[in-house]
């Protein structure tokens, strides 16, 4: 049985352009035999993705696999002899690969290595690093220096991949062109150089050093400053703080993605802050003042009389700073009626008098809260 081509790349049927393009990126890269020399399955799942990515990327195509399947490309299938409108049977799944991708350089950078077909971008890759805070150094802002592995520049031979004294020369395969011109018999593609890589040139005598990429792998130390505000899943850009491009080229971005951590007191909720106090009986119901804690100091807090449990009080100003300026969170304290969980005989004695006197013991319940809800009272 045949298998369904929307499985094969792993979207749903009603996948977009941009969603097929990705899950095919996806799976070729998984799949493409330069990173599985050897390996026969995953060459034929290379194929495989291929051709499903080749036909439901073909808006007409799509059309006449969504009405008859494979077999639409079939010898014989509903649209003749080969699917009568540049079937996919016969071609170089490679070949496809390149159309589909081809003229932005290669998706997937250096990672096949000189056998892509695709341009080898010689611009570094980006990095990310992440780093954990804590609550209060998320809201005041801290310095960090940072160690981490990259790819630098090659000292020997100063990013040129030559040894030093070692000309180079033009490239006899495209003749300094960097691209040569295949033919599959259906149509004819003009591809990057296999033997430059689309430099058009060939070193004389690789860099014993790094190889003939012009960059090596080495510690690097980064002084970062992480701004007041930041929050999980903040991401901060230093640039040029990737890896090192290939020979000279552009070197990449470095990443710094914040996680910050629980804290035992207060909850985040964007730029506001929420935390719980527990207060007396007592002072909920006569009022009073209490302190609040900040996340630098305290302040003071007034209670009004007949304050309820649950009730919520917003310090304006005091909570978060923004990342980007503009006025701080608020903090929000919400009030949670202390119950004694032990008491002496006098104030058993004190408490017994109060609920006399309020009449607790023969109406336990509020009335006003009964008469909200007097049809589940009958």
């Amino acid at each position: 049985m045949a298998e369904d081509y929307y499985s094969l790349l792993g979207v749903a049927r009603g996948a977009s352009s941009d969603e097929l393009k990705k899950a095919y990126r996806k799976k070729a890269m998984e799949y493409h035999p330069d990173r599985n020399p050897g390996n026969k399955e995953a060459e034929e799942k290379f194929k495989k993705v291929s051709r499903a990515y080749e036909i439901l990327s073909d808006e007409e195509k799509r059309k006449m696999y969504d009405a008859h399947g494979e077999a639409a490309f079939d010898q014989g299938g509903p649209s003749g002899p080969g699917g009568g409108r540049g079937g996919f049977r016969g071609a170089d799944p490679s070949d496809i690969f390149n159309q589909m991708f081809g003229g932005g350089g290669n998706p997937f950078g250096d990672m096949f290595g000189g056998g892509s077909n695709q341009p080898q971008d010689s611009s570094g890759e980006d990095l990310r690093f992440d780093i954990k805070l804590t609550l209060e150094e998320a809201a005041t802002g801290v310095n960090r220096k940072i160690t981490y592995r990259k790819h630098v520049t090659c000292t020997k031979c100063t990013g040129s991949g030559a040894e030093p004294g070692s000309k180079k020369s033009r490239c006899p395969t495209c003749g300094g062109q960097g691209h040569v011109t295949r033919s599959n018999g259906l149509f004819a593609m003009r591809q990057v150089c296999p033997n430059c890589g689309g430099e058009g040139e060939k070193i004389e005598k690789p860099c014993r050093s790094c190889g003939g990429e012009g960059r090596v792998v080495s510690d690097h130390s980064v002084d970062l400053k992480i701004p007041a505000g930041v929050d999980t899943g903040t991401r901060l850009r230093s640039s040029g703080n990737g890896s090192a491009g290939r020979r000279n080229g552009a070197s990449g971005d470095l990443y710094v993605v914040i996680t910050v951590l629980e804290h035992e007191l207060f909850e985040r909720d964007g730029d506001d802050l929420a935390c719980a106090v527990p207060v007396k009986f007592s002072i909920a119901a006569l009022g009073g003042s209490i302190e609040v804690p900040k996340l630098k100091g305290k302040t003071i807090l007034k209670i009004p009389a007949g304050t309820q449990g649950g009730t919520t009080f917003r310090l304006r100003g005091e909570g978060m700073p923004t990342l980007r300026g503009g006025s701080p969170g608020d903090l929000l304290v919400r009030v949670d009626i202390d119950v004694p969980k032990k008491m002496t005989e006098e104030q058993k004695k004190a408490l017994s008098a109060y609920a006399e006197a309020s009449g607790d013991a023969t109406t336990p319940v509020s009335d006003s809260w009964k008469n909200k809800f007097k049809k589940f009272f009958p």
